[in-house]
């Protein structure tokens, strides 16, 4: 089945969350298939900055997903924006960065020492007492 890669990027910045969501999982699927969305790279560095967390989490967990299909490195030139939501505001944007960080290890060994130097430094005293059990 052929996708609209566009139009579901779109979606990404939806107020209606489930809508969002949906076609995150879209693209989500066919980054693991294909390099279609490899193309929205520099937007979802953007997206990391947004003041909105869903939109920061959706972008955090596309660039994940197209480190595979990275050979411009355009997540090398980010990586210190990607690392820093290690401690993000939001713990669930933390814990979902915390979470694709394999993924990037794996497509990119080359980050996997900034990787773990991020998560050494970490400040976990930030995390809300009950997000540490």
């Amino acid at each position: 089945m052929e996708i609209n890669a566009e139009d579901n990027f779109k979606l990404l910045f939806e107020k209606n969350n489930n809508t969002a969501y949906k076609a995150l999982q879209i693209l989500q699927k066919e980054c693991e298939e294909s390099d279609k969305v490899y193309c929205y790279m520099d937007k979802l560095a953007d997206m990391i900055d947004n003041d909105n967390s869903y939109i920061r989490t959706r972008g955090l967990t596309l660039i994940a997903y197209n480190a595979k299909w990275d050979k411009e490195n355009k997540i090398d030139e980010i990586i210190d924006e990607y690392l820093k939501h290690i401690e993000d505001v939001k713990p669930i944007t933390a814990r979902q960065c915390i979470k694709l960080l394999p993924m990037i290890a794996k497509n990119k060994p080359e980050l996997k020492e900034d990787i773990v130097t991020a998560l050494k430094k970490a400040d976990i005293s930030l995390v809300p007492y009950k997000c540490k059990r």
